[in-house]
């Protein structure tokens, strides 16, 4: 993926190194909790601050360095962020940045509540910013996703996606959905809709960067394919198996694999957002 030597300023607030707290689980490692906690079971970040608070943490306040980071990580998120938001300025009217990219290392506080890495990237709608702790980068690669840059930058454009559900109301519905639900598998296929529907926003976003950054950023041969691995990957059913748990699709909260990349690989075929709806026929 082309991204070196493009225009920085996605808004970032780098948070790294200032302590943020402790990783829930211990011992048990942030690739098992990420895989558990959030992929398979959907956790949303508002649930963090009873985790937290088993390590006095919640409710801290906590600000970084606002600006451009200058290691290879945090430029690339910058880099890419920014292009992912122009994209989105010109595919949605009166779009608005999410308020800023954090990065942090290990927990930090969020309007959502407590964050933590072990709960994978998130955005949190309450303060409408992405969160991310870049080791995470690492424990796809464990997950047998792909470390390269465009499965990274999916999984940012992914987050931002739910931005954008933020500001079409989208989200809303879903709770609203979710809450009228007469069961569990019915509330959770309304969250598989919507986090889909974010795989294709991503989708969406990749076959626009090029255009609307004058091909600074631009997806290379063989990323696309990158990506599908990286949505493979971390399908429902496949994090179920590598977890040593049944596959269960009343449980099943982003998707199956092959939904995944279906809706990933829709959204950069057409590279339209009225592509993605998700929601028919539920």
């Amino acid at each position: 993926m082309r991204w070196q030597g493009g225009r920085r300023g996605g808004g970032i607030e780098d948070r790294r190194g200032m302590g943020g707290g402790a990783v829930a689980g211990g011992g048990i490692g942030v690739a098992v909790l990420a895989l558990i906690g959030y992929f398979v079971f959907g956790i949303d970040p508002s649930t963090t601050t009873q985790v937290a608070s088993q390590f006095g943490a919640a409710g801290a306040s906590q600000e970084g360095r606002e600006g451009t980071p200058e290691d290879q990580a945090g430029l690339f998120v910058d880099v890419v962020g920014r292009n992912i938001n122009e994209v989105w300025a010109q595919k949605l009217d009166g779009y608005q940045p999410p308020a800023n990219i954090v990065l942090y290392e290990g927990g930090t506080p969020t309007g959502c509540g407590y964050g933590q890495a072990a709960f994978g990237p998130f955005y949190c709608p309450a303060d409408r910013q992405v969160y991310l702790d870049l080791g995470f980068w690492q424990e796809m690669e464990r997950m047998g996703a792909s470390g390269a840059d465009f499965a990274k930058a999916y999984v940012l454009a992914h987050e931002i996606g739910h931005h954008v559900q933020t500001l079409t109301g989208a989200s809303e519905q879903v709770q609203r959905a979710q809450q009228a639900a007469r069961s569990e598998g019915e509330a959770n296929r309304y969250s598989v809709a919507l986090e889909l529907q974010a795989d294709c926003y991503a989708g969406v976003w990749a076959a626009n960067a090029s255009a609307v950054s004058g091909g600074e950023v631009a997806l290379e041969p063989g990323d696309l394919e990158e990506g599908l691995r990286t949505a493979s990957a971390i399908g429902d059913d496949a994090l179920q198996r590598n977890s040593g748990r049944g596959v269960n699709p009343e449980s099943f909260t982003h998707g199956s694999s092959e939904q995944r990349m279906q809706w990933l690989q829709r959204g950069y075929q057409s590279g339209d957002p009225a592509a993605c709806d998700t929601f028919a026929g539920l």
